[in-house]
């Protein structure tokens, strides 16, 4: 496959997670779709196979989805391979950021990983414009990159906040399309994914954070905030993920209230990309006999 292209031979979780949240191409109502849905993961019926079943999967990928990410890995530093990933995890608080990070990411090689969460922005970075702080972690050849929150807290928080002119939100839209052009234009696979839980279920999430002593240290005050804006944060995402969904740049919103699926559809959709490059072991570039009678003389 060659750089700036869309995948080609895209996965059932690509198909099933697009179909959730699209029809004909166009964005549905995000307070509409069911977050305890588990698209790729269900029968004819629309019945998913269960918890146990989901968990077992996600533990038997987990070595197929270690093996490809070697496989690029290995490919960039023998091969010269100009590949790479970037996965962006976009969410409410409590929607499991957190756990893909560690459980999804977390079974990978941390060699190839190069894992950053965004957060309010430094004065130093304040003082440079918005994706100066974001070009400085775009993955190298062969590295998949993991932002827990991204660029996009700068169009989404900032609209919601009103921190930023409408016009300037507007142009923000198309530096954005304009940076990931150039990313898929220099090899990389784009992975976007917003995880989508329901109002509900966020309420119990909150609420355990707040009856245990152990997670307290999560909480903040401010995820009440936001949870109190809660449509105008809907709103937010709409418009992000609508002026900025592109064939090399896809956004799949999976439905998170299960925390086990949620971990389930971006494993899958990371062994998806990965698979679409068709990658092998990249060849030794060394005479194996010589080496071997070499090995074996120095017993």
């Amino acid at each position: 496959m060659q750089a700036n292209q869309a995948l080609q031979r895209v996965g059932p979780f690509y198909k099933a997670l697009r179909e959730f949240a699209y029809d004909d191409g166009i964005l549905v109502d995000l307070n509409a779709l069911d977050c305890r849905r588990t698209p790729g993961f269900e029968d004819s019926n629309g019945e998913n196979f269960g918890k146990v079943a989901g968990q077992q999967l996600l533990a038997t990928n987990t070595e197929r989805l270690s093996e490809l990410q070697t496989k690029l890995f290995a490919n960039a530093q023998a091969a010269d391979l100009h590949r790479s990933v970037l996965l962006v995890i976009q969410g409410m608080d409590t929607s499991g950021k957190g756990g893909i990070t560690k459980h999804v990411v977390g079974s990978m090689d941390p060699q190839g990983i190069h894992q950053v969460g965004f957060k309010k922005p430094t004065p130093e970075e304040l003082q440079h414009d918005f994706l100066w702080r974001i070009r400085r972690h775009t993955p190298r050849h062969g590295d998949i990159a993991v932002f827990d929150r991204s660029h996009y807290e700068d169009v989404l928080v900032h609209r919601v906040e009103e921190l930023t002119p409408p016009a300037r939100l507007q142009r923000r839209y198309g530096s954005i399309r304009q940076f990931e052009q150039e990313l898929a234009h220099n090899g990389t696979l784009i992975i976007k994914v917003m995880l989508h839980i329901s109002l509900d279920e966020q309420y119990q999430r909150l609420s355990t954070r707040l009856d245990d002593p152990n997670k307290h240290w999560k909480f903040t005050p401010a995820d009440i905030d936001a949870r109190l804006k809660w449509d105008d944060y809907m709103e937010a995402h709409r418009i992000a993920i609508e002026v900025t969904d592109k064939e090399h740049a896809p956004w799949f919103v999976i439905p998170a209230d299960r925390k086990w699926y949620a971990k389930l559809a971006v494993q899958q959709l990371l062994i998806e990309a990965l698979e679409s490059l068709d990658l092998s072991w990249p060849p030794g570039n060394f005479d194996l006999a010589a080496q071997r009678r070499r090995l074996e003389a120095s017993r």
